[in-house]
Order: C-alpha cells, then sequence, then structure tokens
C-alpha cells in the first residue's frame, strides 16, 4: 500500500469507516500471520475491502449494471451487498489493484461464499472481529479466531444468520452457500 493509496482512500471513506478499515486491515494481518496467508495481502485488501461502502444504494446498482456484475434478486432487494463486488471492481480500477487474491477477498468479504480461499476467509473474519466491532458475541468470535479459524469462521457465519433472522431480512444466498461449504469441510 501506498501513502498515495492510503490518502485516496481517505476521499471515500468517513472518519469512522475508515478506522474500521484500519482495524480490519491489521486484524488481517494478524490473522495472515497466524494461519499462513501473505501478511501484505491480508493488510491490503482490509484495507480496501470497504472502498466502496460510501456509495449510495442507487450508484451500487448503477455502477454493477455498468461494470457486468451480475445483481441477483436479494442484492436488488438490499444494494448495499454490493458494496463488495462493486469495491474490488473499484479496488482494482480506481486503487490500481491487480492481484487477484486481494480482488477476491475484497468481493467476498461481506456475504462469504463456498469456494472461499484462506485470504478471503480471513478478511470475511477481520471485518467480523476488527477491535471497533462491538456486539454480544464478538469477544467470543476474537477468542476462536486466535485457536482455530474455520471454527470461527463457521461461528461468524451462524451470528450472521441468527441475526437476519431475528431481523426478518433476506439472507443471500453465497452466506448459506458459504456455511454449508464450511460445515461439510469442519466435518470430514
Amino acid at each position: 500500500m501506498t501513502d498515495k493509496m492510503f490518502a485516496q482512500l481517505t476521499k471515500v471513506l468517513s472518519p469512522k469507516r475508515l478506522e474500521h478499515s484500519r482495524g480490519v486491515s491489521e486484524t488481517a494481518a494478524v490473522l495472515a500471520a497466524k494461519y499462513g496467508a501473505d501478511v501484505g495481502k491480508a493488510r491490503l485488501a482490509g484495507l480496501l475491502h470497504d472502498c466502496a461502502r460510501g456509495m449510495p444504494s442507487n450508484i451500487l446498482l448503477q455502477v454493477a449494471a455498468a461494470s457486468g456484475i451480475v445483481v441477483n434478486d436479494v442484492e436488488k432487494r438490499e444494494p448495499m451487498l454490493l458494496h463488495a463486488p462493486v469495491g474490488a471492481m473499484i479496488a482494482s480500477r480506481d486503487f490500481g489493484v491487480d492481484d487477484p487474491e486481494v480482488l477476491a477477498a475484497i468481493r467476498w468479504h461481506t456475504t462469504g461464499g463456498p469456494s472461499m480461499a484462506l485470504l478471503d476467509e480471513i478478511v470475511f473474519l477481520a471485518d467480523y472481529i476488527e477491535p471497533a466491532r462491538s456486539f454480544p458475541g464478538v469477544d467470543r468470535l476474537r477468542e476462536l479466531a486466535g485457536e482455530d479459524l474455520p471454527v470461527a469462521l463457521l461461528a461468524a457465519y451462524d451470528q450472521t444468520l441468527s441475526h437476519l433472522l431475528a431481523e426478518r431480512r433476506l439472507i443471500h444466498p453465497a452466506t448459506v452457500e458459504g456455511r454449508n461449504a464450511l460445515l461439510m469441510k469442519i466435518k470430514n
């Protein structure tokens, strides 16, 4: 990451979102070092993961359409979910990131998915447990993240699904598929 890239990021993120992104970046770096992923890629993906989060829903839909990003029915109803795939496109186009692993980690950080690589899993979990996050159960997730990555990921998926169910919100199919794939992997 360059100073220029960081300065550019400060123009598109609120101070609070920028602080969250720093927290995700640092947490992802720690997890990458622990679980054998590339620390630099984890740090970069964590920092840029929300680079499209400041876009309003209508703009996310427009950018997704203009970029050829396929939008499913859940994303049409919950366009903010598109900040992840749109963010991957923006990280490439506006921040000059050409590493497919970093772009994939940005792409999957919100919903998760069935075929996530180690870096994807690390950024997904780091987004959950970075130091500024505060919700019931986050301390337990942080403990699990330090002990067993798949178990921590499963707990994060479960937490997400419980929250969405309690609020009677739509569930992205990639989240269900990701949890199922992880559960089968753990049980095998």
